[in-house]
């Protein structure tokens, strides 16, 4: 990356000024029926952080971890570190009759997708009577998710229309046609870009899962389920190192997860039917 350390820091205030603005919007719009989707990744995590920032330490809202109960266990040792140093108000959401039936990734990745991380997320927004999720997804992940919105809205089958997206022009964000929807998803990082959010991490000394760095030549550029990643080649093991190596790799981001999800297709099937 070739802006100067100044240059550098007046971007990422920028960024962070403009997301933590959208988080006060949704939350004056939504207050008590807005959480926070933490899954203890690096945007996520920058996210959290974010939130914290925009009301001063504290988090008026839950934060919500999806639980399929197969990710790394370095994420639950994560979570569970966080949780008690910065005493988040953490809900932990579960599909738990589709685990009593045994799903898991053997019977189709894209049926166990849609149980444990899309039904489990209904059952929690009828159950705390959510409305608003802010969510940590990036327009540069994936190509489904550059037709995203900053304020996205669901219908009441969870279904997200991209056809026909939310209208948003410069710093208006339209939460329109919520009267006919389950819930609205808010993207305060939809605007970042993955090296944003290390510079930004490194700026701001926010802690990460170590399955980030690089171990025997590979690392995780995406983490999940554990069945579901993939390490990629890498000897970034440091974030000063992932800064540079990002600043030149041609290796997508998401290269790591398991591909018949990642399949464009199949993403904007997942995705229009309620996944994150």
């Amino acid at each position: 990356m070739s802006m100067s350390k100044n240059n550098s820091a007046e971007y990422l205030k920028t960024l962070e000024t403009k997301s933590i603005y959208i988080i006060r919007e949704a939350y004056h719009k939504y207050r008590d029926q807005l959480a926070l989707l933490w899954s203890m990744g690096k945007d996520s995590t920058a996210l959290l952080h974010l939130t914290q920032k925009a009301f001063f330490g504290k988090i008026p809202f839950p934060v919500i971890h999806i639980d399929t109960t197969y990710k790394f266990k370095e994420i639950y040792e994560f979570r569970d570190r966080l949780v008690k140093k910065y005493k988040l108000p953490l809900l932990i959401a579960k599909n738990t009759r589709a685990l009593n039936k045994k799903m898991s990734p053997e019977k189709g990745r894209y049926e166990c997708c849609q149980a444990l991380k899309t039904e489990a997320l209904k059952s929690a927004t009828k159950h705390h009577h959510l409305k608003a999720f802010l969510v940590a997804i990036r327009r540069d992940e994936h190509l489904i998710r550059a037709k995203e919105r900053i304020f996205s809205v669901r219908d009441k089958n969870f279904k997200w229309d991209w056809r026909n997206p939310s209208l948003e022009m410069w710093a208006e964000y339209s939460d329109a046609n919520t009267d006919n929807s389950s819930h609205l998803r808010v993207h305060p990082l939809l605007g970042w870009r993955e090296i944003d959010v290390w510079l930004y991490t490194k700026q701001e000394k926010l802690p990460v899962v170590n399955l980030y760095f690089a171990k025997k030549g590979k690392r995780y550029r995406s983490i999940g389920c554990q069945c579901c990643c993939q390490a990629v080649p890498s000897s970034a093991t440091d974030i000063n190192k992932i800064i540079a190596e990002l600043a030149t790799t041609k290796i997508a981001e998401r290269s790591g997860r398991c591909q018949d999800k990642e399949k464009t297709y199949m993403m904007q099937k997942l995705r229009s039917l309620g996944y994150m």
